[in-house]
């Protein structure tokens, strides 16, 4: 290009103007050219994705599952604590039924021995009147005394309490004990030592088991509450 221009400035000619480059020269020469790369990530992420909506219904389909599982498993352990609540039931009454049997053979002896002449027993009294009920275990009387014994396998204070309203009720419901003295006693294989003094405080008897017979625990001062 130099000599070109030297040599039209000697001839005294202008020089001549370079050729214009094509369009498509300009545009292939600046050209970016993107690594095929882009499309193979695209690819990727939508593999990912399709696989992440996968694994994300075996998820859920887990979840259902052990969902459905736990309810089986709580149905069941519903049952089994149900099953086990009436055995413990059905034992709590057979233990009682146990000193039912054990008191009333001595009963009457227990307290002919304190000085109350009672002479008949009675078990499982049961009275209705005008809607009202009342349940007796063992009735010992005569034609002046009454002593109601309440029987349990082991003894609480709301059994306690329960007997003293029962008490309360006694001639009520049964008018025709208007005239004699109603007392109360209570009856357990297990009397903790703090329920047998609160019964005591109540005026109640309290009959416990001793060696292989039946004992009243109340000391000789003990003095029983009337009805």
């Amino acid at each position: 290009m130099t000599h070109s221009l030297l040599a039209a400035l000697s001839s005294g000619s202008p020089p001549a103007a370079p050729e214009p480059a094509s369009t498509h020269a300009i545009l292939k020469k600046h050209t970016i050219r993107f690594p095929s790369a882009m499309a193979t990530t695209a690819d990727e992420v939508w593999r990912i994705l399709g696989e992440l909506a996968e694994a994300q219904k075996e998820t859920e389909q887990r979840l259902r599952e052990t969902e459905q599982l736990l309810k089986q498993q709580s149905r069941e352990t519903d049952r089994q604590i149900w099953q086990v609540n009436r055995q413990i039931g059905d034992l709590g009454n057979r233990l009682g039924e146990f000193v039912e049997w054990q008191v009333r053979p001595a009963a009457i002896r227990l307290f002919q021995s304190r000085g109350i002449a009672v002479h008949e027993l009675a078990s499982d009294v049961t009275i209705q009147r005008d809607g009202e009920g009342l349940e007796i275990d063992l009735l010992a009387i005569n034609t002046t005394a009454a002593v109601l014994i309440e029987v349990k396998s082991k003894l609480s204070q709301s059994d306690v309490d329960d007997h003293l309203d029962r008490l309360g009720e006694f001639k009520r419901l049964m008018p025709r004990y208007q005239d004699v003295q109603a007392m109360g006693a209570i009856a357990a294989m297990v009397v903790p030592p703090d329920i047998a003094r609160y019964a005591y405080r109540q005026g109640l008897f309290v009959i416990a088991q001793a060696g292989d017979d039946m004992a009243i625990l109340n000391d000789a001062n003990f003095s029983p509450k009337t009805w």
